[in-house]
């Protein structure tokens, strides 16, 4: 995972959001309505407490079900990616029909997919965890924030939770902000609200 350098400068935090020399800083345009796979009661209540504090934080607001999908954020946990492969319809959903043996021959911890609004803003993500990697030696709590952390932007990297990002991820949603830029000058811009406070 990438560690975060602090404090964040303009160029580290577009460096977050650029992947093949294009940037994106997208954020959610519509209230985030999760659904979790793959959890006991116990951590399923954890999770679910966590992803309400992020968006709070966030200033997004969470729904029971999105009037369109019903779930537009789903976590997925396995033990081994072939888990996935007993999923319905998991190639209809991801339109990747080989993404189980594609993760595992990467040996990957997690993976993710997001899917955009015609403007740009963040419509959908579907997060994939397994849980015999090292996202597993996590504390719950931690990996809860991780992965809620990493669903609220479009990052071109996998991040960890701190405070710098926690204050990010709250400028990115400031309501002068676009939902989504690809002019990478919007770097100065999460900066300067970060410098704010």
């Amino acid at each position: 995972m990438t560690a975060l350098p602090t404090p964040l400068t303009p160029e580290r935090i577009e460096a977050l959001f650029t992947r093949d020399g294009q940037y994106l800083c997208a954020r959610w345009g519509r209230p985030v309505a999760p659904v979790i796979f793959g959890l006991g009661d116990d951590s399923l209540n954890l999770f679910r407490s966590v992803l309400g504090a992020a968006c709070a934080h966030a200033r997004v607001p969470m729904t029971e079900a999105d009037p369109e999908m019903g779930a537009n954020l789903m976590l997925f946990f396995c033990r081994e990616w072939d888990e996935l492969s007993a999923l319905p319809d998991l190639d209809r959903l991801t339109g990747q029909p080989d993404l189980p043996q594609r993760l595992q021959a990467q040996s990957a911890d997690h993976y993710q997919i997001m899917r955009f609004e015609s403007r740009g803003a963040i419509r959908a993500c579907l997060s994939f965890a397994r849980m015999s990697g090292p996202l597993g030696q996590l504390h719950p709590a931690v990996l809860a924030e991780t992965l809620a952390m990493r669903a609220l932007l479009s990052f071109a990297v996998e991040i960890t939770p701190s405070p710098d990002l926690a204050a990010l991820i709250r400028a990115a949603y400031d309501p002068v902000l676009p939902d989504a830029a690809r002019d990478p000058s919007h770097a100065l811009r999460l900066a300067a609200r970060m410098a704010q406070g």
